[in-house]
């Protein structure tokens, strides 16, 4: 009788290696997302926890999920955070990142709001607020040199980038016919050719 055992070695090997989210962990993510980015800067404290620090997602990943929340309606984070809970744990997961995501926040707005909303106009709130927009910009721009690294290699993957870029930022389209136009092209073009690979069975 022949034993193998690189198989269930192979299958260990997987499970060890994938991330294992619980419903807390997706809430208390969101809500350190939240926590750290005021003044915006959003989508780069995301890449900064869910991908590096926590390595829940790679960085093609990560530009997979920032894709689509931005081509769907609502709040990009708010699309980001159910993207990511959904991809984990399903509709709880969902849920429990948008309760991290927006719970205390909301909470911190509404007591803040009422006192910005009394106070804008004394010059060391606006200054220090300016500071902060200011470092939310910086988080955004360092995000962007860090994401672009994995298309150094892909010519065509940056041409879709200047193109887009061309179309909404020069000539001034609408984001729907950008996409409309360049989503098809880009997808035709990475679209796999030839035969896919044999899916591995996990047991």
């Amino acid at each position: 009788m022949t034993v193998t055992g690189s198989a269930p070695g192979a299958a260990r090997s997987t499970q060890e290696s994938a991330p294992v989210v619980t419903l807390p962990g997706l809430a208390l993510c969101f809500l350190q997302i939240a926590l750290s980015s005021f003044g915006g800067g959003l989508s780069a404290w995301t890449q900064r926890i869910v991908v590096e620090r926590r390595r829940w997602l790679d960085n093609q990943q990560f530009l997979t999920a920032v894709t689509i929340s931005r081509l769907f309606p609502g709040p990009n984070q708010v699309n980001m955070a159910i993207f990511v809970g959904q991809h984990f744990r399903g509709l709880p997961g969902a849920v429990a990142a948008l309760v991290g995501l927006l719970g205390v926040p909301l909470a911190i707005l509404l007591t803040l709001g009422w006192a910005y909303f009394h106070y804008h106009t004394v010059p060391e709130l606006r200054a220090t607020l300016s500071g902060v927009v200011a470092a939310a910009a910086g988080m955004a721009l360092s995000m962007g040199f860090k994401l672009i690294g994995n298309y150094l290699t892909q010519p065509v993957a940056l041409l879709f980038a200047v193109a887009a870029f061309a179309g909404v930022s020069v000539f001034h389209f609408s984001l729907p016919l950008v996409v409309l136009v360049l989503a098809p092209l880009a997808m035709a073009w990475y679209w796999p050719r030839g035969e896919l690979p044999p899916a591995r069975e996990v047991h």
